[in-house]
């Protein structure tokens, strides 16, 4: 099953898609924000083009466990995706995605220029693999 991840921000918005087993991320995209409407229709796009049965909507929370107000931002996303679309939307925690796929980036010995860009596909691809890598453990459970 092919699963889209969103990693959401106030200017873009990474996405990243598994491979058809659903094993592996991989960075996709990086949607420039328009709107919350515009945006979803991207996304509910880009499910429907890459045959996408689940898309997961990164959720950031703070030190409580509350959602802070960009996982917020997140939440009402994942709302209006949901009425763009019959793909199943799904929140999951995003705790630290962007530092850990820069700390990837780097330990890939991507160069500094390369890694000078925009994080959030690749935030997206680190939310999607620690997904695939938390369902996949309880699946051998």
């Amino acid at each position: 099953m092919r699963i889209l991840s969103i990693d959401h921000g106030e200017k873009r918005i990474g996405v990243a898609i598994s491979d058809p087993t659903g094993t592996i991320a991989s960075p996709l995209k990086v949607i420039e924000h328009v709107s919350r409407a515009a945006d979803a229709a991207q996304v509910a796009d880009l499910a429907a083009q890459n045959g996408a049965e689940l898309i997961i909507v990164g959720q950031s929370f703070d030190e409580d466990g509350n959602p802070n107000p960009a996982g917020r931002r997140a939440a009402r996303f994942a709302e209006e995706l949901k009425n763009q679309t019959n793909i199943p939307v799904q929140l999951w925690d995003e705790s630290l995605s962007t530092h850990d796929a820069r700390s990837a980036r780097i330990q890939v010995a991507a160069s500094r220029k390369k890694r000078a860009g925009h994080q959030d596909a690749f935030a997206a691809a680190v939310i999607l693999q620690s997904y695939l890598e938390e369902n996949g453990r309880l699946k051998r459970q």
